[in-house]
């Protein structure tokens, strides 16, 4: 029998009452484990005023008894690690090793919160005007939400919720219905950790939870992460409601190489950035760009052996380079993109559809795929294919490779290889994608940094964490002060008289 998974509001685990369920699938197996309550808009209606009635109580806590219930969380998620990336691993799908990083990168902006009473001090002017002083404050917004995605089931929550709650937020976190399991405990965890029941609530759902977050008047902000289409969504339907929105969706990462790279590390990058957990990442580099045939042949040449040889396994398996991925629909598309770039003519050089994982036939495993020759008119390289599939487009000149990553639609993160100071200053200079990196594959920066997107990536004008999401999750209030004048000089025994 499948376990059924509620909501957890006001510091309680609670069932769903809407009679609506999504499975949750083991993608090892192919295997329902588990039966997720999709909430009705009362329901998330509930959860909201729950959050509503407790926010004020934490909002009067100094900023640094917030902290400490942050650094407390702290050493619970250390504590629970294990735990908590088995949960992940389970339900998307990702190894146990990739899913600690998941949770890594979660704990980073937590601890970062820790530090969030610095960044709430206002600004003060004395004297700004005659016997007048002026001075700012920053205060939380209410009840904030958050909207996260399958592929980072700790790591987007923690972004989310922890800087919205040190900020003195109560937080709706609305995760993925994929794999709502890690989601739940971290907010079991946050309970464990001194935060008030209801500051926290985790409504599970799909599209009509959403729409209840986006339309609800007591959610003053929301954040999401997911596909493109569905930020733009999210982003237009919250600000018409008058909420803040920082909305974040797909990718189509491109890596130059260029002819002085050091092709062995270049290639190790694009391993690891182009099939680590599956593609599954938004942050992944789906596209290579050598400049120059040369290039491109020895890039090639050295990438088909190192495809062929990823191992992909169980997500439990800590040898395994990826495991599957987290849907049957999931691998579905990516196979139909694998299709459709043979249709338009793009070579095919390592095809990983035919992958078997023995005795596990029902799992959602795909083998590693690359192409070659794929130009900038064909699907598998407009569109986000979010699998382990590297596309290669080869460039004659840098400024045709940097004139591909600038017209496309999508600007969240992008790199080069190169040894050349110029060629690398003049890249990050005019490339116009949101996070780049220069001889680093990933380009997602530390928590005190913030991670965001341009073009159709990042809808919204702030980024998600760092000190920006400080600005998101308060307002300013500044104040200009002029007192009458007192019995400074002390007591008058005379009788006043107008001077």
């Amino acid at each position: 029998m499948v376990k059924d998974i509620g909501h957890f509001v006001g510091g309680k685990h609670v069932k769903g009452t809407s009679g609506r369920f999504a499975d949750v699938y083991n993608p090892n197996t192919g295997e329902v484990q588990a039966r997720v309550a999709l909430a009705s808009q009362a329901e998330l209606r509930a959860a909201v005023e729950n959050a509503k009635a407790a926010q004020p109580g934490w909002a009067a806590k100094n900023p640094q008894v917030r902290a400490r219930v942050m650094m407390k969380f702290l050493e619970l998620a250390a504590k629970h690690a294990e735990e908590l990336a088995t949960l992940i691993s389970m339900e998307h799908g990702k190894t146990i090793p990739d899913a600690l990083g998941d949770l890594q990168r979660g704990v980073e902006v937590a601890e970062f919160a820790v530090g969030i009473p610095h960044l709430l001090k206002g600004e003060y002017t004395d004297g700004a005007g005659p016997a007048i002083d002026m001075y700012s404050m920053r205060q939380p917004l209410g009840v904030a939400a958050g909207i996260t995605p399958f592929n980072f089931p700790a790591m987007i929550p923690l972004w989310k919720a922890a800087p919205a709650i040190a900020c003195g937020n109560a937080f709706i976190l609305k995760p993925s219905e994929r794999d709502p399991s890690c989601p739940m405990r971290l907010a079991e965890l946050f309970l464990e950790a001194g935060l008030p029941p209801g500051i926290l609530n985790v409504v599970n759902g799909d599209k009509e939870a959403v729409d209840g977050i986006l339309d609800d008047p007591d959610i003053a902000a929301v954040g999401f992460v997911g596909s493109t289409p569905i930020a733009q969504y999210v982003y237009s339907r919250a600000t018409a409601h008058g909420k803040r929105a920082q909305c974040f969706g797909g990718a189509k990462n491109h890596m130059i190489i260029m002819p002085d790279a050091d092709m062995d590390k270049a290639v190790d990058a694009l391993i690891g950035a182009g099939y680590g957990s599956a593609g599954e990442r938004c942050m992944a580099i789906s596209v290579a760009v050598p400049v120059g045939e040369t290039t491109a042949n020895t890039l090639i040449e050295k990438l088909i052996p190192r495809v062929e040889k990823l191992k992909v396994g169980l997500s439990t398996d800590r040898e395994a380079d990826y495991g599957p991925l987290v849907t049957q629909a999931a691998l579905d598309r990516v196979r139909g993109y694998i299709d459709a770039g043979v249709a338009e003519g793009a070579k095919l050089v390592v095809d990983g559809r035919g992958f078997k994982m023995q005795g596990y036939d029902k799992g959602y495993f795909i083998g590693g795929s690359l192409f070659d020759n794929v130009t900038k008119d064909m699907k598998i390289y407009k569109e986000e294919i979010f699998g382990p599939v590297l596309s290669v487009v080869r460039a004659k000149t840098y400024d045709e490779g940097l004139k591909l990553v600038n017209d496309h639609e999508y600007g969240n993160g992008t790199a080069i290889f190169t040894r050349d100071g110029d060629t690398a200053r003049d890249f990050a200079s005019r490339c116009q994608i949101g996070m780049v990196g220069i001889n680093v594959p990933i380009p997602v920066p530390l928590a005190y940094h913030t991670f965001g997107g341009w073009k159709r990536s990042s809808f919204g004008d702030l980024n998600q964490h760092g000190p920006d999401s400080v600005r998101f999750y308060t307002k300013t209030k500044t104040v200009t002060a002029r007192w009458p004048s007192g019995i400074k000089e002390g007591a008058q025994f005379s009788i006043p008289t107008m001077r």
